[in-house]
């Protein structure tokens, strides 16, 4: 089979390298620029891998590329998500991407029949968080007789933070200043609501990571809070970072700094938010190799099963991967879609637009990680002692 990798950035990469060392798949990895990819894939150029040039806006390019492949993992930036759904439902591929926008997503849900009608899966939100997270949490529900509450909390740190924010780029900034200041979808007493990003801060302690702090940010939980209306009281998603942060972005949120809208400075329209990444980015971006980075995942659902009260966990700590270069968000982001796509190329996912939670199955999913050295540790708490945990 063919696999066609959309981005040769971060996790871009980190996908087609998991697809070249996972499966015998011949992979495609196509994206405007692809003259400068990372050492740990030129070993397979040449053999099983190919680069191709391609402008995400060329709609033609794009069906082009996509012509034969059995299924495409769309890692370019989220507002290219709808087109190459339906671009790839067109080509008869399957298809899965990082998601992250949760309007979105409802649009590429909207194409469900005509995905089914062609015979592939699309499963938008494929990353970590959407994603790994989402079917964590589903694989708990489905082990509950009743849920009360579904509560996600996950990360992307340095292992050395430096102040001011004690954080790092480790994915995109753009993606991070958008969950900062989007409204955050929630379950409160089973109905959807709309929270302030970086609100409701609480501290958690974190083995191996120390004391965290979590907060409210947009996008994490996919579709769910919709999918579970009326039936889950409570449902939420947190990011964490260490403590301090979120209030200091909250400033900088409230200053207008991270604003879209163009103010005049000095006879210039400028963008508040485009100078923010401009001179920020900047400090915020390290060599990973001198700044390594982790990840941090907690999920936890709560309910009943066979008239018990019965807690489930499932814990999280990845670091970055030094043999490789690999950072600990590419290894749970970029692998996270190469293992979705590699499940829909299988047959393992059915025919129709689904987010992770709804079409994922959980237990190969969670075995294919494990082979990948990513861990999740899984425990479970019943009786009295749930209530206090």
């Amino acid at each position: 089979m063919r696999m066609l990798v959309l981005g040769a950035g971060q996790q871009g990469s980190a996908c087609a390298y998991d697809l070249l060392r996972h499966t015998d798949h011949e992979v495609v990895i196509a994206d405007q620029r692809v003259d400068a990819l990372p050492e740990f894939l030129r070993p397979y150029l040449g053999s099983r891998l190919a680069a191709v040039q391609l402008d995400a806006n060329d709609r033609g390019a794009v069906r082009d590329v996509m012509e034969g492949a059995a299924a495409v993992m769309n890692a370019f930036p989220y507002h290219f998500n709808l087109g190459m759904l339906v671009a790839a439902i067109d080509s008869g591929a399957h298809y899965a991407d990082l998601g992250g926008n949760t309007e979105i997503v409802l649009q590429q849900k909207g194409q469900h029949d005509r995905a089914r009608e062609r015979g592939v899966s699309a499963v938008p939100d494929s990353g970590l968080a959407p994603g790994m997270v989402n079917i964590l949490a589903q694989h708990g529900i489905g082990q509950m007789d009743t849920v009360r509450a579904v509560r996600i909390k996950v990360g992307g740190l340095p292992q050395n933070p430096e102040p001011p924010l004690n954080y790092q780029i480790v994915y995109s900034m753009e993606g991070v200043l958008d969950y900062y200041t989007t409204l955050s979808w929630v379950l409160r007493h089973g109905q959807p609501t709309q929270v302030a990003a970086l609100s409701e801060i609480e501290e958690i302690d974190f083995p191996g990571a120390g004391t965290l702090e979590a907060f409210h940010t947009a996008g994490g939980l996919s579709t769910m809070a919709q999918r579970y209306e009326g039936d889950v009281p409570t449902m939420e998603y947190k990011t964490l970072r260490y403590p301090g942060h979120a209030r200091i972005m909250e400033a900088i949120r409230e200053l207008g700094l991270l604003g879209l809208d163009p103010v005049e400075v000095k006879g210039q329209r400028v963008v508040p938010r485009d100078v923010f990444i401009a001179v920020a980015g900047k400090k915020l971006t390290k060599d990973p190799r001198k700044s390594p980075d982790l990840v941090a995942l907690r999920v936890e659902v709560e309910g009943e099963k066979d008239g018990e009260e019965l807690l489930l966990r499932w814990d999280l700590l990845d670091r970055f991967d030094p043999a490789t270069g690999i950072t600990a968000m590419m290894r749970t982001t970029g692998y996270s879609l190469a293992i979705t796509g590699a499940l829909q190329a299988a047959g393992d996912v059915e025919p129709g637009v689904w987010t992770p939670d709804e079409g994922v199955p959980a237990e190969p999913y969670i075995e294919a990680l494990r082979q990948r050295g990513i861990d999740i540790r899984a425990s479970r708490l019943a009786g009295a002692g749930v209530a206090n945990s």
